[in-house]
């Protein structure tokens, strides 16, 4: 797993923000499926004799889903939400607490049977969450491991019992012990280990939890194991070896070499007296920790080997890895045979019953009848081969053309997902997006309104991409990125206010069409109708969306006062006056952000429950969606000069550079020229109703540097039906009157100068 940028790890970018980011995901699909690869799964077997079972899987989607198991299926039950990264592995302990670690660096707790609301969240990571290893038949235990190369050992009855905290508790203090959503955490902090393995306390809180750190790995942690009763711990990662800890005390007991690459995954038996490692060198190898020794290596695959699996009995192991091969090996007589091959990479394996689970970085989920029950079986159903010792051995024998053939052609039973999107291209109106997933799709997404609108299938992207282009400009309000598999469009303040549009231009109907539209103010009172409704009724008419808010627990409790922002001169573009974009209520989009406590969270929008404040939204937002206030906008203007065209007869009076909005189109500026110009000598053509044409209000322009449409004064005619006709040029090209300012500079005038626009009289048709 390499270091990428986080979709929504606000905690720990790599350059400081000072304020927080509020992204929000989009999915067109049904919420039963992922839309990314399967980085983990678990099993929960039913105590129940007619009970049924379940398959947890974690995503790179940054959600868990519980799969309800039958003869002839599985059933999506529930969606855990609350990671804003991808999930790296989970474990059930106790019978019914599942543990999840994630790229956004924390640890969460949820209940396996619950309505999946997570109720704890443990940030002690400095860096992603790769691995959790826990034990069996200690319900207490689990440890987790990362790429900051930290392995933490956490007591889940003191680390999730309630915690009292101190009334002189700094609120820095508090945000270290909170979850996403408000629930009261426990503080932790890190108990170290010295080099004499003797524990030392670090205590940066006064109050608190505090796991034990087995400190001694320089670089990162990519997997762990446990033994049954959770009195051994192995760990390894990308220094090449395997170590062994007491997980009592986080002291290290001895240290393994023999692997030439990362170290992949590991498995204890239960005894904790043999363990196999799996590794990038592509080796699978047996280690007997009581003679500190590896006492075989197994050349099965010809790539890195990422999963393993052992029966019951630890006489068999399943292997998976980047070869795209699933793997059976007898240890003792080194007997391995190929189940099957996939189309993409095997990050996980689960036995159950009389299958494995395998999981990939497809975001589907397959299921083989592997005879887990008998695995000799297996080597009666094909021809098997004997694992080598050396890694070489198996690279050449595929080389050499004997690659064995697989059992197993087609899984028993499949849970599919949905494509993730792979590619993606924001077009020039800065409100469609144009995707390809996985299969090869191309479709057109409206970010504003978070639907499809156009699904045209396996078309090619480029073309497409072609024939969608529109010489427009419209600053670039949002970023966007695919990380999850799906659209995560990131809103960051001020930059994300910086576009507008006119009401006609958004076709909003029964307005006028000078009205301007803010694109991200509206996006976000789309994205918070649902959290304001549900205010309203917690609140009354007290939480209104454009005045006082209400008082108590309420976001009143920290006012925002007018230097924090400015309120839009544009009183009309109100919510009550013009209702919010509207997101999809059947496939929601969800909120990933953060406050001034407890760090990032996620949640579908249509989730959201009302009670939420400035604890767990950037207050920019909330200035925007309660109060209608925007920020200090830059670069809302454009200046230019306009001059009559070389040869012209009219002139304008005109006292040097104008300014006007950058969305200002073209036939206000022919509207302004016909306002202002005198002829110096009377035209011949004349308007069919007799008038003559440039009979219009002259006059000087008295400020010409006024922002707005100052200059351009309401009442006139529309400019298609005023004669004689005008016609704008830039660098000797005549303007479509649809055009704005913004566009012509960047397509047409494309200098860093100030524009330079010229006007001529055309003569009526």
């Amino acid at each position: 797993m390499h270091r990428v940028g986080s979709a929504g790890n606000t905690s720990n970018s790599v350059r400081p923000r000072k304020e927080k980011r509020l992204t929000y995901v989009l999915n067109d699909a049904d919420d039963a499926k992922h839309c990314a690869g399967i980085n983990c799964l678990a099993l929960l077997k039913s105590s129940a004799t007619d009970g049924c079972d379940y398959l947890f899987t974690g995503s790179r989607d940054g959600t868990l889903k519980r799969w309800a198991l039958a003869e002839d299926g599985a059933t999506c039950s529930l969606t855990f939400e609350s990671h804003v990264d991808w999930v790296n592995d989970v474990v059930i302990t106790g019978g019914n607490t599942l543990v999840s670690c994630s790229s956004d660096t924390t640890i969460k707790t949820w209940n396996c049977l619950s309505d999946g609301t997570c109720f704890r969240t443990l940030r002690q990571h400095s860096d992603y969450v790769t691995s959790l290893a826990a034990a069996p038949k200690n319900s207490n235990i689990v440890a987790s491991g990362g790429l900051g190369g930290e392995v933490f050992i956490w007591d889940l009855e003191a680390a999730l019992a309630p915690t009292s905290k101190t009334s002189d508790a700094t609120e820095d203090d508090i945000s270290n012990g909170v979850n996403g959503l408000g629930t009261s955490l426990s503080i932790t902090s890190a108990r170290t280990v010295s080099s004499s393995n003797s524990i030392s306390l670090h205590t940066p809180h006064s109050h608190g939890y505090v796991p034990i750190a087995a400190k001694g790995h320089k670089e990162s942690v990519y997997a762990l194991g446990m033994n049954d009763s959770g009195t051994l711990l192995v760990s390894g990662g990308t220094e090449k070896v395997v170590r062994v800890w007491d997980p009592r005390t986080g002291s290290k007991t001895m240290k393994l070499r023999g692997h030439t690459d990362n170290v992949r995954a590991l498995i204890l038996d239960s005894t904790g007296r043999l363990c196999l490692s799996g590794s990038s060198d592509s080796m699978i190898r047996l280690w007997d920790l009581g003679q500190q020794r590896c006492v075989h290596s197994y050349a099965v695959h010809t790539d890195s080997v990422w999963a393993l699996a052992r029966n019951s009995t630890f006489t068999h192991v399943y292997s998976g890895g980047r070869d795209l091969s699933l793997y059976l090996t007898d240890l003792a007589t080194r007997e391995s045979i190929l189940l099957c091959t996939k189309e993409h990479p095997i990050l996980k394996l689960a036995l159950h019953d009389d299958g494995i689970w395998v999981a990939t970085t497809d975001s589907s989920v397959h299921k083989w009848p592997v005879e887990v029950n008998n695995p000799q079986k297996v080597f009666q159903r094909g021809s098997s081969f004997l694992a080598g010792n050396l890694s070489f051995s198996r690279a050449r024998a595929s080389l050499e053309g004997s690659t064995p053939v697989p059992v197993y052609k087609e899984p028993s039973f499949t849970i599919p997902g949905t494509p993730g999107i792979v590619k993606y291209e924001i077009l020039n109106n800065r409100r469609h997006i144009l995707t390809k997933d996985t299969v090869g799709s191309v479709k057109l997404w409206e970010i504003t309104r978070g639907v499809v609108v156009q699904d045209y299938g396996e078309v090619s992207f480029e073309e497409k991409k072609e024939e969608l282009f529109e010489m427009v400009s419209i600053p670039a309000w949002f970023n966007v990125d695919t990380r999850l598999g799906s659209l995560s469009v990131h809103l960051d303040t001020p930059q994300c206010f910086s576009a507008e549009m006119y009401s006609t231009d958004l076709n909003i109907n029964g307005k006028p069409e000078d009205d301007k539209i803010n694109l991200a103010r509206e996006t976000l009172k789309g994205l918070f109708t649902y959290w304001l409704n549900k205010r309203r009724q917690r609140f009354g008419s007290q939480a209104s969306v454009n005045g006082e808010v209400a008082s108590g627990k309420d976001i009143s409790a920290r006012s925002f006062t007018l230097s924090r922002g400015e309120v839009d001169g544009n009183a009309e573009n109100d919510s009550m006056v013009y209702p919010p974009f509207e997101f999809s209520t059947a496939s929601p989009p969800s909120i990933i952000t953060e406050g001034s406590q407890g760090g990032p969270w996620r949640k579908k929008i249509t989730d959201l429950d009302g009670t939420e404040d400035e604890r767990f939204f950037p207050s920019w937002c909330l200035d925007c969606v309660l109060n209608n206030r925007l920020p200090p906008r830059e670069n809302t203007k454009c200046s230019f000069y306009l001059h009559p065209f070389e040869g012209s007869a009219v002139q304008i009076l005109t006292q040097g550079k104008l300014s006007a909005p950058r969305i200002l189109k073209i036939h206000k500026v022919i509207n302004y020229v016909k306002e202002k110009m005198v002829l110096d000598k009377p035209l011949d053509s004349t308007d069919p109703d007799g008038t003559f044409a440039p009979g219009l209000s002259g006059g000087l322009l008295q400020h010409p540097a006024v922002g707005g449409d100052g200059y351009f004064r309401p009442g006139l005619k529309p400019w298609q039906k005023l004669k004689p006709s005008i016609e704008i040029l830039c660098n000797n090209q005549v303007l479509s009157p649809d055009m704005s300012l913004a566009t012509v500079r960047a397509y047409i005038w494309k200098k860093q100068e100030d524009l330079v626009l010229n006007y001529r009289i055309v003569q009526s048709r």
